[in-house]
This record gives C-alpha cells, sequence and structure tokens, in this order.
C-alpha cells in the first residue's frame, strides 16, 4: 500500500467530516500556497514560526483583508489538527 499524499488526506478528512467543496477548495489551495511559500518544506517539519510568518506575509506583502488571513490559518490550523494530529496551539494571525 502506498503512502497517500498529504493534499490527498486533506480532502478526505474535509469529506468524511461533510465540510462543502468550496470549503474543501479554499483550504486545499491555503494549504498548497503555505507549503510553497516555505519552499515546499513538509508541514511536519514545520511550526509556529513558519505559520506566522505565512500569515504575516500575506498582510503585509499581499496585503489581504482580515477575513483573508483568517481564512489562510484555519486551513492550515485544520491541517495540522485534523490531518497531522498536532495542536496548532499559540498562532495566531498577526
Amino acid at each position: 500500500m502506498t503512502k497517500q499524499r498529504l493534499l490527498d488526506q486533506v480532502r478526505d478528512r474535509i469529506r468524511t467530516l461533510h465540510y462543502s467543496i468550496r470549503t474543501e477548495q479554499a483550504y486545499v489551495g491555503w494549504i498548497k500556497r503555505f507549503i510553497l511559500y516555505n519552499n515546499k518544506k513538509h508541514p511536519k517539519d514545520m511550526g509556529k514560526l513558519e505559520i506566522e510568518a505565512f500569515l504575516t506575509h500575506l498582510a503585509v506583502k499581499r496585503n489581504v483583508s482580515a477575513g483573508t488571513q483568517n481564512q489562510a490559518l484555519n486551513s492550515i490550523l485544520f491541517l495540522y489538527r485534523q490531518v497531522l494530529n498536532k495542536g496548532g496551539r499559540g498562532v495566531r494571525s498577526p
């Protein structure tokens, strides 16, 4: 049996929880951007510092709204809590 790709694991978990397709698309998109921002580093090898740096980048360099930044944060927290089974505590939007 081959190991399931991370984004497929995210999709499966979202579907198991009966989230909408739009939520699935948004979460997967933000998780992809988070990984790409961190040079394709696996999220299990990242933590609070990388998450906060990404959110700061969105706010400062990309000038996204607070709501958009919050959606990005919730997507990443979903990944850590629901897929990777890690806490994600102490992470805040800048």
